[in-house]
């Protein structure tokens, strides 16, 4: 029998945590990994009530192993030999598997067997020792149970048992749609796509929503918004964008609302316009970026103000973080460098001098009603734009599901 790593053995995250509700997590991880991987179309999944299995077919598995440590819900996985369960047939298959390993320059191991078959004639701690003895009898290879070179990983199940030497650690959390759907707020800097992707961890899917005031901001702005959308679509497979025209509100405000209250009043027509758009899509909460005291419309007072305008929950993952936080895990995720490029968006355009950073509900209320925001709001969500983007090309409407 030739013995071949032909299998990818998923771990699965908090899902071991949710009860009942584990069969539809599983399902929906499942779809996830799915979705991310559909450019190899060889790949074959069989999922069990632990474990996701990814038959390789021959594709690459190097190009797989990025894409899925990008994937929700995925505690760990691993290149792995299957074998039936016998111990002569896992003796031989760790043996190929620990020789792959010196040819990459490994001089020492440990085994660890997990037996998960009960009625299997072993015990682990025998597995252990009949596996490692094969392989010290046939190698140069020396046992080191403190820090070895690679860890020989046997899964003993009842039909097959699995033998990796890799782990690879995967993004965990909960798979992405488990928790509803949630609009984000999606500005071209630094802190928004990373409340996404805090937020899609916790297995909430997003879209997100952006507002353009052109010809204030430039082509290059709204591409940099799309290249952050991307980027984060790598997360949940694909992700929706919508562009909001925002021109015509804005200079509205700034005509009839004093410059102190711009923002405020700026930040309340984004609450009501994201709101419309997120019930029309089925989302459940808003999503932004804004962090305790960072800037004017985010002090305790200004975010109770720019709140009164929508029912809907809000959610801000990085509102306790500082800045030097959210930049770590903004290079982590590879949007970083796409934030920081010197594009303006429509809130850093129309910054006034002396913004309020204790503003009143009710003097911005009466301030708007200067206007007729309402039909201004309506004509913008008519004349939105909205496309579904994926990590390396856009897609159809009819493959969004």
């Amino acid at each position: 029998m030739e013995y071949s790593y032909e299998y990818i053995l998923v771990r699965f995250g908090e899902l071991s945590t949710k009860g009942k509700n584990k069969k539809d997590f599983i399902k929906r991880l499942t779809e996830n990994v799915k979705n991310a991987l559909h450019n190899f179309s060889k790949l074959e999944y069989k999922r069990t009530h632990d474990r996701l299995y990814i038959v390789l077919n021959g594709e690459d598995e190097k190009a797989i192993s990025p894409i899925l440590a990008n994937v929700f819900g995925i505690r760990s996985f691993s290149l792995a030999i299957q074998v039936p369960s016998d111990i002569e047939e896992i003796t031989k298959a760790s043996l190929v598997a620990a020789k792959k390993e010196i040819e990459q320059g490994a001089v020492t191991f440990k085994v660890e067997a997990r037996r998960n078959d009960k009625q299997f004639p072993l015990v682990s701690d025998q597995i252990n020792r009949t596996v490692a003895s094969c392989v010290l009898k046939n190698t140069d290879l020396k046992v080191d149970v403190h820090n070895p070179s690679f860890k020989l990983l046997v899964e003993v199940r009842k039909e097959h048992t699995y033998i990796m030497a890799h782990t690879v650690l995967g993004a965990g959390g909960y798979p992405v749609g488990v928790g509803g759907k949630a609009m984000l707020m999606l500005s071209g800097g630094i802190d928004s796509p990373v409340a996404a992707y805090l937020t899609m961890k916790r297995g909430v899917e997003i879209e997100c929503i952006h507002y353009a005031s052109p010809p204030y901001t430039s082509k290059q702005a709204q591409e940099k918004v799309e290249t952050l959308a991307r980027k984060l679509s790598q997360y949940q497979g694909r992700i929706r964008l919508h562009v909001i025209p925002f021109t015509d509100l804005q200079l509205a405000i700034y005509q009839h609302c004093p410059e102190s209250y711009a923002i405020t009043i700026m930040r309340r027509m984004m609450y009501r316009l994201a709101t419309k758009v997120a019930q029309k899509r089925g989302c459940l909460a808003l999503v932004n970026g804004e962090s305790v005291g960072q800037v004017a419309s985010q002090t305790l007072e200004s975010m109770q103000t720019i709140n009164e305008v929508t029912q809907m929950p809000v959610i801000r993952p990085v509102v306790t973080y500082d800045k030097l936080e959210i930049i770590d895990i903004a290079k982590h995720i590879d949007t970083y460098e796409t934030s920081i490029q010197p594009f303006e968006d429509c809130c850093t355009i129309f910054t006034p001098k002396n913004p309020v950073t204790r503003p009143n509900g009710e003097k911005a209320a009466r301030f708007e009603s200067k206007f007729d925001y309402e039909s201004l709001i309506d004509e913008a969500i008519a004349n939105m734009e909205s496309r579904t983007l994926r990590f390396a090309e856009e897609i159809k409407e009819e493959d969004w599901f």
